[in-house]
């Protein structure tokens, strides 16, 4: 006969002068595995550790953990554990100790669902954690310089878990090491450096996420093979501002996604880097960026394919003389700078769409110059090296069917 499963409810409501010197640790100690422990309204005390598969939760959502500002507030060992609907505060100062609210370590199939997470240096910290999930949480560093923060959410060698409609912000990054086949979709990550940064990190699935005011949006090294779909990537400025970058990354699909008002939209470092190869960048909607597309060492071409270019300074720029351009394959891309007809009314230019720098290459070494954007002294420098070339223009881009539509459709 099976026996019944029964799970123990604990309803705490702990009080500093309780007989415990940590009472909520006590509590934990004392839990059966598979119990839940549920916290009322009130301040609970840590640092505490959850080392069995227990969840602890709060039906009112405001109980708060707070730490003793020296390490981390929670840390996880356990297979199966899971905390929920928690405030979480109080962590240390340190970087080296990687001082979070939520540390899980060489645990597997744990969640971190729906808690808020605040006045922590880092804000959750997978160490070795595989196959669970970070859900729901509000996300915010201490109140430091942006370099000085912690990361909001950080896996190291963790692989196969869901990263799935957080919110962060003004932490220092979200960076993922070492760590493969993650699932990372409809976040949020606004006033941060890199709102999602991969490292040596494979195959991961980026979709739906919105980064907004960062310094970067999203950041690829040494990365392979994976999908970045569908993210809205807005206002990623300053002396780095980047919408979405890569070096050295190589079999990635880039599709449907927006990225407006960066100071670059794309920036690609020797991507693809490993022969053979392809990175696609398929139907995205570059709008309003000062450069859309920084090329930067380009040795292995990439596919461009049903992209728009609209309201750009510059839709595409190279800042590499020794960089084969040619390699790279545009197709069926909308440009707002097309001047050719469509006599057979097909969609499709007669004529090639042609991208050369003339005077502009000026802007990749004088960056100040683009203040002079519109002028008519670079309308005139413009004109008169079209004109009467006095260097040769450089050939950045041939489309060879490019979009046309009525203007007022772009």
């Amino acid at each position: 006969m099976r026996r019944a499963k029964f799970v123990l409810v604990f309803f705490l409501w702990l009080e500093a002068s309780a007989l415990y010197a940590n009472p909520l640790q006590q509590a934990v100690d004392d839990a059966a595995e598979g119990s839940i422990i549920k916290l009322g309204r009130g301040v609970y005390h840590g640092p505490i550790t959850i080392n069995k598969a227990i969840t602890l939760t709060s039906d009112s959502g405001d109980a708060i953990i707070r730490g003793a500002d020296d390490g981390s507030v929670v840390l996880i060992t356990a297979n199966h554990a899971s905390i929920s609907n928690m405030i979480i505060e109080g962590s240390g100062d340190s970087h080296q100790t990687i001082d979070a609210c939520v540390t899980v370590k060489d645990a597997h199939t744990v969640k971190v669902v729906g808690n808020t997470m605040r006045d922590c240096l880092f804000g959750i910290n997978f160490e070795n954690t595989h196959r669970s999930s970070i859900e729901n949480n509000t996300i915010s560093s201490k109140d430091f310089s942006s370099g000085l923060r912690g990361d909001g959410i950080r896996l190291w060698y963790s692989h196969s878990n869901t990263i799935r409609a957080n919110n962060t912000s003004n932490v220092r990054d979200n960076v993922f090491w070492y760590s493969s086949a993650n699932r990372i979709e409809d976040n949020i990550g606004k006033e941060s450096r890199y709102s999602l940064h991969f490292m040596y990190a494979d195959r991961n699935m980026v979709h739906r996420n919105t980064y907004q005011d960062n310094s970067v949006g999203i950041f690829l090294m040494y990365s392979h093979g994976s999908v970045i779909s569908k993210n809205t990537l807005i206002n990623s400025s300053g002396p780095f501002g980047i919408g979405l970058g890569m070096k050295e990354v190589s079999d990635c699909l880039v599709e449907g996604n927006h990225l407006m008002y960066n100071a670059r939209g794309f920036y690609l470092d020797q991507s693809p880097y490993q022969p053979g190869t392809l990175n696609r960048f398929i139907e995205n909607n570059l709008l309003y960026n000062t450069v859309a597309i920084q090329l930067h060492g380009t040795l292995i071409g990439s596919l461009y394919e049903r992209n728009t270019f609209k309201g750009n300074i510059d839709d595409i720029a190279n800042d590499t003389p020794e960089s084969r351009l040619d390699l790279n394959s545009w197709h069926m891309n909308t440009w707002d700078t097309y001047e050719g007809f469509d006599r057979n009314q097909d969609g499709f230019g007669d004529t090639p769409y042609e991208k050369y720098a003339y005077a502009d290459r000026l802007w990749n070494h004088r960056p100040a110059v683009r203040f002079f954007f519109a002028s008519p002294v670079i309308g005139v420098l413009n004109f008169l090296s079209r004109l009467l070339p006095f260097s040769e223009p450089e050939l950045l881009a041939v489309d060879d069917r490019p979009v046309v539509k009525v203007r007022n459709e772009l």
